[in-house]
């Protein structure tokens, strides 16, 4: 026997000799965690950005977050959502509206692991870098340093700011971040195109789930 709670039955159809089942889900009726149990899973497979800030008192901060993506190319935008915990407000977060700098890195099959650890709950005093053995970048136009074990890094400064929530109480900060400067492995650069295979990058599903590449398949885009 199976339980539904607050959902009602929208419509039936049969395609391919199926018969399936549309719901219809009101979202101010169900709880955070409901809520967030039901985007993660069905936006998938979300693109993972390890972000590396800056203390003030000169510790590397870095941690992982997957609602991210592109907004623009002119100029080039990238976008963060970071969310709070019991209101207050994570470290990368504080980081980047104090310094207004960031580094973005794309995840790949060879750093998941590691970046998997740096979501660990560790001190604001104590780098998650050094806490996985993470190798130190210099950038180039940012203060910030960004990590060696990543084929893909993008220096950023803080372009926009916005504090979102349906109380008194902000619940994430979303971050807007222009792009300044691009650090790539040349053997996955070639004719000016980022080769998806020699990337490997991963992407975020539900729960402790992850993605890979998979198969690639093309389509011309109508005219």
């Amino acid at each position: 026997m199976f339980k539904v709670v607050l959902v009602h039955f929208n419509r039936i159809f049969v395609q391919k000799e199926r018969v399936i089942f549309l719901l219809s889900i009101d979202l101010s009726a169900q709880t955070e965690r409901d809520n967030y149990k039901l985007l993660i899973g069905s936006i998938i497979p979300r693109p993972i950005a390890f972000v590396t800030t800056l203390t003030n008192g000169g510790i590397i901060n870095g941690a992982p977050f997957s609602y991210f993506n592109v907004v623009a190319s002119n100029p080039p935008l990238l976008s963060l959502s970071i969310g709070r915990s019991n209101g207050r407000q994570k470290d990368t977060a504080r980081n980047i509206l104090d310094k207004k700098e960031f580094v973005i890195h794309i995840v790949d099959e060879q750093n998941v692991e590691k970046v998997n650890q740096t979501a660990a709950g560790l001190p604001c005093d104590q780098s998650e870098i050094d806490h996985v053995g993470f190798t130190p970048a210099a950038s180039l136009k940012v203060s910030v340093p960004g990590i060696k074990e990543s084929k893909i890094r993008i220096e950023c400064v803080l372009e926009k700011y916005l504090e979102l929530g349906d109380g008194e109480a902000p619940v994430c900060d979303f971050i807007i971040g222009r792009a300044v400067q691009f650090h790539i492995d040349d053997e996955i650069f070639h004719n000016g195109r980022v080769d998806p295979q020699g990337l490997a990058a991963v992407g975020r599903l539900a729960g402790h789930d992850y993605a890979k590449i998979g198969e690639i398949f093309t389509l011309e885009r109508p005219k």
